[in-house]
């Protein structure tokens, strides 16, 4: 990264020369230091050649390199290759080492005086020109003045001798001497190691192009003729010959030079292929694993390039443009390497391209400080800045040359997106794709290109066609899901939206655009990102499940285990080397930011082409949505929607600080628009997503605890109105995601729901929300039904397995009876219980949450828990905790290091004596716990209240709540038994599903069942069909069986009075007697 540029470098070798002659008072400079500077490739040191090789030859170089035609029927003589070799170094760059040599061409040559006396110093055998020095050679012709003074009067006649010639037109003459030696080589044949010829004149060919752009960029790195301005000179120089290519007409410009140093009609193209192609292949990264900072060179060289409009025009219509005309298929792949700009888009710092930036700079990730990693990051984003600030100058420069250049700019990024579909695929071959760096930095192209349309009004956003995919081809959603819309219903709406739809204007196609390549680019290195996060968890499980079993100490096998630890250790440590390379570039705080405000842009337009208004954010949006869902929105790629929802997700997890200055209105008002409008999105697990993105923004971040949009979601006026409507109703409808996976994914959903609920609870309007929201009673009784039967599930399943923990624990402490078992028993038990630990710390984690939850809404709001079809199984789930919790069992809970499982059993006793205490002033409460058959037992709160007391968890004032609590239970526990003493009961007066006497029945209207009202009721509320056939069922279908409730009725009168009756005949014998 810190290495120096190719000018750079060539100016440090000038200044040294300087700085050595002018402390000479000899005529003859003093030699520099040994060793070339190499301006683009690395060229090796001079080597010694046999003495057997003559010394230069003074025949002039034009006549052996370019003979006369004469005819001759014999074949001409080949000549050594070293000879060879030296005539064409000599001819194609007009230099000799020979003093004899130039005055025998009467100076033609240039006689490199100074670098012949370095050669020598040096102990170069011959003043033979070979491949070893053309660098050298090029560069010390390159820095002759013709203007320079000295006292060396040979060398004033080699100075006088110089043609009025510019850099770049000497090199030109060069190109275009190679061209002719090349020809030569073909037709005649003149040497027989024609595969080293051919070599030779390559190099040189690239060392011409290559100086050839760094004239272009800096015209004064080194000496220009006298009178030549330099207005005129470098990139300008290129002007004329390319505006004579639509007249062909001769001479190209009008200049002082000869033929041999102008281009042709006919060599403008080729040679502009030559420069570009090598200007678009930097071979290596942008630092480190040896590489250089050749690339800044290259694209130096092409915005010089595009700064000139014919140059700019003629570079998008050439066939490598977009990777063509080399002969083979252009694929995803290979368009990286084949298509012009491809080779520079590629450079960066992700490790499966470039491994080098791993390696080099955050190699032994664990012994690395903070400070050094920032250090490093700063270096590597420094040098990517500049990267990415030059590409997109040079793509804008090319938008803006021509409506036919703009044309071909889209067309690269639209057949980018064509090519890299599979990307988004579940499993992808690295090796058959675009690159990841390849794909961030095209995006980061276009993210550029949007920043002009998505101004802090959003003036411009209406200019988005929302019927753009109806005309355009540039994207191909064949194969893409779309919103909310099957294939026939969009192919339909592509057939009658045509004629609505105006051709694509440019803010569109970069809009659509941009969304794709997110979706193929950006958003699919997130996810390789995350994959490495994953593969690292595993590499760890596996490396506490090989240290975590000792019984390999002491073994034959200890050296093999040892060796695998050591092997996980390492992979471990290069994954963690690829994180922090991958962070780099993914987590540039610039490219961030852009994408922070366009996700935002994409999300406000979403909004509202959904907006019945068609005006949010001004005014914002009015929630929820209508239930007619508009077909322009239900058509699109449902990649738009999910790539918003995946970015946001990212950021709040990887980079919460990117929102600190924007995006955090936006996420909120997105995500509340979409969960309280649900039926706008088909993917369920794209909702979930939705409300995963909150859930990760009110983690703790820096110095709030309740995260980066705690604060947002406590004061947005949008967020105030719709936060608990929209978490409520996304909690019932994720009972429900018609996935096999639905069970478990309900609670993931709910545990986050719970914990945005607890960020909020504090507030005081989100808490009149709920109020509000359970006067909706229908909705909030499913919801808290919902919540009950969640913890009913949850506390069973990590309380069970707690036990399973303790049980294993137990067994592993008596050292001596353990080992003694069976080495396979013991690991299998040691597999049990790891399994079993990672199990019950997400079942605890969210059953605790749920339970809190029911504390704090028992507390805000009490009657929608006294519902008949709700209170009951509220007091059962409660009782059966209790027992577990401080019944006889409860010492089966004790486990090591319970933190390690997330379980608390001194808080969760807490919370649920805490809505016994909320409800306690209940009748339909209290008489559901005195109902409880199953677990109520009144030693079981004696027990509570003594640990409550002891710990302490509750006042006095609490513990005496309960005690009362508990004497209203016993006696309401002797009422209920006296009114169920009704003897013997029909069958067609009981409930076919709970076994108890029905006090309303109903018939339901396909299976015909009489059930009671109450119990039908309760099971809707989770689920949705017929209990006895599970045809569909709604409450409000149910029959009332009025004649069969009057028989109950007066079934209960009787046996009522019937008791009453006996009781007083008792009460009078018992009088009688006295």
């Amino acid at each position: 990264m810190s290495e120096p540029t190719d000018a750079d470098r060539i100016r440090a070798k000038r200044l040294a020369k300087l700085q050595a002659g002018s402390t000479s008072n000899s005529p003859t400079p003093s030699p520099a230091s040994p060793g070339p500077s190499t301006p683009i490739a690395q060229l090796p040191q001079p080597k010694p050649k046999p003495p057997s090789i003559p010394p230069q030859s003074t025949t002039p170089p034009p006549q052996r390199n370019v003979p006369v035609k004469r005819k001759s029927t014999a074949p001409a003589p080949k000549v050594d290759y070293q000879t060879w070799e030296n005539d064409t170094i000599s001819t194609v760059l007009k230099v000799t080492l020979s003093k004899s040599t130039a005055e025998a061409n009467e100076y033609d040559l240039v006689w490199l005086k100074h670098l012949q006396v370095e050669l020598e110093s040096e102990g170069h055998p011959q003043m033979t020109l070979t491949n070893d020095i053309v660098d050298r050679l090029l560069i010390t012709r390159l820095e002759l003045n013709a203007q320079a003074m000295s006292d060396d009067l040979e060398y004033v006649s080699v100075l006088a001798s110089l043609p009025p010639q510019s850099v770049f037109e000497y090199l030109v003459g060069c190109w275009k001497r190679i061209n002719t030696a090349k020809s030569i080589l073909l037709k005649k044949n003149p040497v027989s190691e024609t595969q080293q010829a051919t070599a030779l004149l390559n190099q040189l060919r690239d060392l011409i192009i290559s100086y050839i752009g760094l004239n272009l960029q800096d015209p004064e790195m080194f000496p220009q003729p006298a009178g030549r301005p330099l207005s005129t000179l470098g990139s300008h120089e290129l002007l004329s010959p390319l505006l004579s290519l639509s007249a062909l007409s001769t001479p190209l410009y009008a200049s002082t030079t000869t033929s041999q140093t102008t281009l042709a009609p006919t060599e403008v193209q080729l040679f502009l292929q030559d420069l570009v192609v090598r200007f678009a292949d930097p071979v290596r990264g942008i630092g480190g694993s040896g590489g250089d900072s050749a690339w800044r060179g290259v694209i130096g060289g092409m915005e010089a390039l595009v700064g000139v409009k014919p140059i700019a025009e003629m570079i998008t219509r050439m066939p490598q443009w977009l990777g063509e005309g080399f002969g083979v298929e252009v694929t995803a792949a290979n368009f990286e390497r084949l298509s012009l700009m491809g080779p520079l888009l590629r450079l960066g710092t992700f490790s499966r391209e470039w491994p080098g930036i791993a390696q080099i700079y955050f190699s032994e990730p664990t012994k690395r400080s903070r400070a050094d990693v920032d250090s490093s990051n700063a270096s590597l984003r420094g040098t990517l800045k500049s990267l990415q600030s030059s590409l997109f100058q040079i793509f804008n420069t090319l938008v803006r040359t021509s409506p036919e250049a703009r044309e071909r700019v889209l067309e690269y990024f639209a057949t980018v997106v064509r090519l890299n579909v599979k990307r988004a695929g579940m499993q992808v071959e690295p090796d058959t794709v675009a690159s990841d760096s390849f794909m961030v930095n095209l995006q980061s192209v276009l993210l550029r290109f949007a920043e002009p349309f998505m101004d802090a009004r959003y003036t411009k956003m209406d200019r988005i066609d929302p019927y753009y995919f109806s005309v355009s081809t540039r994207i191909d959603l064949k194969e893409e899901t779309r919103i909310k819309a099957t294939s026939d219903e969009a192919a339909q709406w592509v057939e009658e939206s045509k004629s609505k739809a105006a051709t694509p204007n440019f803010i569109s196609d970069i809009f659509y655009l941009c969304n794709a390549l997110g979706h193929y680019g950006y958003i699919r290195t997130i996810q390789v990102y995350e994959d490495l996060g994953k593969t690292l968890d595993d590499y760890q499980r596996h490396h506490d499940m090989v240290t975590g079993d000792g019984s390999w100490m002491g073994t034959p096998q200890q050296a093999h285990v040892q060796a695998t630890i050591e092997n996980v250790k390492n992979e471990m440590s290069k994954i963690q080397s690829q994180q922090l390379a991958y962070r780099v570039q993914l987590l540039d705080p610039e490219l961030v930011f852009r994408y922070v405000g366009f996700t935002s842009f994409a999300s406000i337009w979403l909004i509202r082409s959904v907006d019945p208004r068609g005006t949010h954010p001004n005014p914002v949006v009015e929630l929820p949505l209508s239930k007619d869902v508009p077909m322009t929105f239900r058509v699109l790629p449902e990649f738009i929607i999910e790539d918003v929802v995946e970015f946001f997700l990212f950021v709040v997890r990887h980079s919460p600080e990117s929102l600190d200055l924007s995006g955090k209105d936006e996420l909120v008002i997105f995500a509340l628009t979409f969960l309280t409008s649900t039926w706008y999105i088909k993917n369920p697990f794209l909702k979930a997503k939705i409300n995963e993105a909150v859930f990760y923004g009110v983690l703790p971040y820096a110095n709030d605890r309740h995260g980066i949009l705690g604060h947002t979601l406590n004061t947005h006026p949008v967020a105030l109105k719709n936060l608990i409507p929209a978490l409520t109703h996304f909690y019932i409808e994720v009972e429900q995601t018609g996935a096999s996976s639905q069970f478990y994914d309900k609670f993931n959903a709910r545990r986050n729901i719970a914990y945005i609920l607890k960020a909020v609870w504090d507030n005081p309007v989100h808490r009149d929300a709920l109020n509000k929201e359970a006067q909706n009673v229908d909705k909030f009784i499913r919801f808290i039904n919902l919540m009950i039967n969640d913890v009913t599930y949850l506390m069973d399943e990590s309380l069970s397995e707690l036990t399973q923990i303790h049980n294993i624990q137990t067994e592993m402490r008596d050292q001596t009876a353990w080992n003694a078992r069976p080495q396979q028993y013991r690991r299998e038990r040691e597999g049990a219980l790891r399994g079993l630990e990672r199990h019950a710390s997400g079942y605890t984690t969210l059953g605790r949450s749920t339970v809190g939850l029911l504390k704090d809404f028992t507390a805000e709001t009490k009657g929608p828990f006294m519902m008949p079809e709700i209170v009951d199984k509220l007091a059962a789930m409660l009782d059966y905790n209790l027992d577990a919790l401080v019944g006889p069992k409860c010492g089966e809970l004790r486990v090591q290091d319970p933190e390690k499982y997330k379980f608390n059993p001194r808080q969760l006793l807490s919370d649920i004596l805490q809505v016994y205490i909320n409800l306690s002033d209940q009748e339909e409460f209290v008489r559901a716990v005195a109902n409880d058959g199953r677990s109520y037992r009144k030693e079981l709160f004696e027990a509570a209240m003594e640990t409550a007391r002891r710990v302490p968890l509750k006042t006095e004032t609490e513990i005496g709540v309960v005690r009362s609590f508990v004497s209203k239970v016993e006696e309401m526990k002797t009422t209920i038994e006296a009114e169920e003493d009704l003897g013997e009961i029909p069958d067609e007066f009981l409930d076919p599903l709970m076994a108890t006497i029905m006090r309303d029945p109903v018939t339901l209207p396909s299976s015909r069942v009489v059930i009671d009202r109450s119990t039908i009721k309760s099971h809707l509320l989770s689920d949705s069909k017929d209990p006895f056939n599970r045809v569909p069922l709604v409450v409000e279908d149910v029959i009332p069986n009025v004649e069969l409730k009057a028989q109950i009725d007066a079934f209960i009168a009787e046996r009522m009075n019937k008791r009453s009756t006996i009781e007083e005949g008792i009460v009078k014998m018992d009088v009688s007697v006295d």
